[in-house]
């Protein structure tokens, strides 16, 4: 029996991130992966290694999702970064046509060097157009302030506050992630299902984030629901795979790492 993930996001050029590492991270965990591409992300080396980003017209995304959806029976959807409005109402359109078991999604806000009104255009329409049809949602800690609306987020009691705050908003579940950002030894992220929380917690690898750290865990979360596990079960497996893939990270002329998908 072949189990399918599908994916709609952007293409990270150097493989570190985006639909590269998710489909890398189906292969890993025996899902066969395919996807639509949103946008195409190269980092500039000669400004700060910010994004240049460049939208993929809506009609093609929508091309894309058709094709593949006509293809194979579909029940699972990772959805990474989208980009501009008019990206998002396409894929909201495409998503209404059929019914999803799960839709897993990874709220990117924005890139690094995105303009912060684009970037709020951005917020609001994900939060309006896709939050509502998601069943697991994994934002990251600026993410989860920005989706809670909570202006610290200090420690694993906020973490958990902003989970509760997020899941009110429509998701079945929440899994947010602390990562480096909070103080202690270990990178902390919580799941909140409506009625408990679960904690998965690993020491930290260092103080830095590793690039496509957060692809690579909603990707796993995707590709263990499409094999039929539970959300807790998908959650730790994914915590695992990261924790195992910022250890064996693959360095590079830029100023951080990316994660390397290995069993």
């Amino acid at each position: 029996m072949v189990n399918f993930a599908y994916v709609i996001a952007g293409s990270e050029a150097t493989g570190g991130a985006g639909i590269q590492v998710d489909l890398k991270t189906f292969q890993e965990l025996d899902v066969y992966g395919l996807g639509a591409l949103t946008c195409i992300v190269s980092f500039d080396p000669q400004d700060n290694w910010n994004h240049r980003f460049v939208p993929v017209d809506p009609q093609v995304i929508k091309d894309q999702i058709e094709a593949a959806t006509s293809l194979h029976d579909l029940s699972t959807v990772k959805i990474g970064m989208l980009g501009p409005p008019a990206t998002i109402d396409a894929v909201e359109e495409s998503l209404k046509k059929q019914q999803w078991t799960n839709v897993v999604l990874d709220p990117v806000l924005i890139c690094k060097g995105q303009e912060p009104g684009a970037a709020l255009d951005t917020d609001t329409a994900l939060r309006e157009k896709i939050l509502p049809l998601a069943t697991v949602v994994t934002p990251n800690h600026f993410e989860a302030k920005t989706l809670s609306g909570m202006d610290e987020i200090n420690s694993v009691d906020d973490l958990i506050e902003a989970a509760k705050r997020i899941q009110a908003q429509g998701p079945q579940y929440v899994i947010a992630k602390g990562g480096v950002e909070l103080p202690g030894e270990y990178a902390v992220d919580v799941l909140f299902d409506g009625n408990e929380v679960t904690i998965f917690s690993e020491p930290k690898i260092g103080e830095e984030r590793v690039s496509g750290a957060g692809c690579t865990f909603a990707a796993a979360i995707t590709a263990e629901l499409a094999k039929g596990s539970d959300i807790k079960t998908a959650a730790g497996v994914a915590k695992k795979l990261v924790t195992q893939g910022i250890k064996t990270r693959v360095e590079s002329k830029a100023p951080f790492a990316s994660i390397w998908q290995q069993a």
